[in-house]
């Protein structure tokens, strides 16, 4: 078991976010604090990606500045 001490104001939302749900407090605190463990155990979208990010490079350094230029330029190429 555990005690906690809640400022009045974070009590208080508490109170009202459970009434509004429809559970009590305990249940409420036990789920926000499962959530918020279970994200820590989850990897970022960085963390996923953080070998592959800046990886392959174009030789263009203007593709985002340039982007609508680009694809113009693509299109009537086409034609």
């Amino acid at each position: 078991m555990i005690t906690l001490r809640l400022d009045p104001k974070l009590e208080q939302s508490i109170n009202t976010i459970a009434e509004q749900i429809g559970i009590s407090k305990s249940e409420l605190i036990r789920k926000s604090i499962t959530e918020f463990i279970n994200k820590l155990d989850k990897p970022t979208p960085w963390e996923l990606g953080s070998e592959i990010f800046g990886k392959y490079e174009s030789s263009s350094e203007s593709l985002s500045r340039d982007r609508k230029m680009l694809i113009k330029d693509k299109i009537k190429a086409k034609r």
